[in-house]
């Protein structure tokens, strides 16, 4: 495999990647905009608190669909180990949004509706950022020994045929 056409399956990878996470934030993110609304308006709860309420919903729901759509693919081994890395991102990811949404509110006094989503919309942006990167580098890890068997694979495959080759000559088909 050369050096090209390698970068070009790696990119090839990281957007299909980055499609599934997107498609699974965005499930994720009107699950968060469906509860934050529907408890602002069907209760007496504050804006930050309907927020963290609506972020650990749509976190839970997230997880499953990273691990059995997105990340399906990756190491499943230590589940528990899995599960404790992406609740602490997604605290940290939690943090992010509804810090945003905290200072806006109660530093800015901008607490209409609208303000609301809007900077919770923001904040779901930035921790989305986070979360992306956090999730493919520490929670849902590639396999490393199914890269390694691929690039010998593909190297072995290379250097069998290399000898075998002369430029510009085109081998006879074998007759069995």
């Amino acid at each position: 495999m050369s050096e090209r056409s390698a970068l070009r399956s790696r990119l090839e990878a990281l957007t299909r990647e980055v499609v599934k996470f997107g498609a699974v934030g965005g499930a994720g993110v009107v699950v968060n905009f469906l509860v934050f609304n529907l408890v602002r308006h069907l209760t007496e709860v504050p804006v930050v608190r309907a927020s963290i309420i609506a972020t650990v919903v749509a976190t839970g729901t997230n997880y499953i669909g990273y691990r059995y759509f997105t990340y399906r693919d990756r190491d499943k081994q230590g589940r528990t180990k899995e599960l404790t890395l992406f609740l602490l991102f997604s605290a940290v990811g939690l943090v992010i949004e509804n810090g945003l949404l905290y200072i806006a509110t109660y530093g800015f006094h901008w607490d209409t509706p609208l303000q609301n989503n809007f900077f919770k919309f923001l904040g779901i942006g930035l921790a989305t950022l986070f979360r992306f990167w956090s999730y493919r580098t520490w929670v849902f890890r590639t396999l490393p020994a199914r890269e390694a068997i691929e690039t010998a694979e593909s190297f072995l495959a290379e250097d069998a045929d290399a000898p075998h080759r002369t430029p510009h000559v085109r081998r006879p088909a074998s007759r069995k």
